[in-house]
């Protein structure tokens, strides 16, 4: 049960979440992803996504050389 005293200390001190302590560090490992992998950009490894963003990069590289 929760005392009045301590009802009272809440509305005038507000209350105060703070965060797990985990070890004080933060470790901030390299993310590699898909999408930087030469063979995802060109489509090589078989996905169809793969190939259809491949094909979208190839358009976008030759929309402005015929112009």
């Amino acid at each position: 049960m929760i005392k009045p005293m301590d009802i009272e200390k809440i509305l005038t001190e507000g209350i105060v979440f703070k965060g797990s302590k985990l070890n004080g560090k933060k470790k901030e490992e390299k993310v590699k992803t898909k999408a930087k992998k030469k063979t995802y950009i060109t489509g090589l490894h078989g996905s169809g996504s793969a190939k259809m963003k491949e094909e979208y990069r190839r358009r976008r590289a030759n929309r402005h050389k015929n112009g």
